[in-house]
């Protein structure tokens, strides 16, 4: 078989279902199977985050925003981008936690919380200073925001040190 370029304008099964099996080992390129829009947002300072209240985390610099999809620390989905997205956010530092205390990370989509990417800890150690991360899927418009955001219930503001939130778009979702 000789190499070449094929062009067609549209493939579709030969009872023109539209569904194609496409065999395993195959490798496809091009054809906007890309995990993207995507986004990457770090803030290398200490962020205050009050006692019995939710902050949103903020970020000092973005590493990755394909799409400029990312203003003041909120990622809004572009026209024509509406799926399914993962997202990952995570924290260091808090301390202080005793048994009766947590810290709690969340995402707002549309500035409403999101109460099923909800992941808590807590600590037994007291004064213990801790890393903290999660991840949540979610069926986004265009159109919509999405925040993150951190509780705490030690007692006094604490710092909040290295939040990193990133994001993107599942391939054919």
């Amino acid at each position: 078989m000789a190499d070449g370029i094929l062009k067609v304008g549209t493939i579709t099964t030969n009872s023109g279902s539209g569904t194609i099996t496409i065999p395993s080992g195959v490798t496809l390129s091009g054809g906007g199977l890309t995990n993207t829009p995507a986004f990457v947002l770090t803030n290398s300072g200490n962020q205050s985050v009050s006692t019995g209240t939710w902050t949103q985390l903020t970020f000092d610099t973005t590493s990755l925003d394909t799409d400029s999809a990312v203003s003041s620390s909120t990622f809004t989905v572009p026209s024509g981008k509406g799926g399914t997205y993962m997202f990952f956010w995570g924290i260091h530092g808090i301390q202080g936690l005793d048994a009766t205390e947590f810290v709690q990370l969340r995402i707002y989509v549309n500035n409403v919380p999101s109460n099923f990417s909800d992941n808590r800890m807590t600590s037994d150690v007291t004064n213990a200073e801790f890393k903290f991360s999660t991840n949540f899927q979610v069926v986004l418009s265009a159109g919509n925001t999405v925040k993150a955001y951190v509780y705490q219930n030690e007692g006094a503001s604490q710092n909040v040190t290295n939040a990193k939130f990133s994001g993107f778009k599942l391939i054919g979702a």
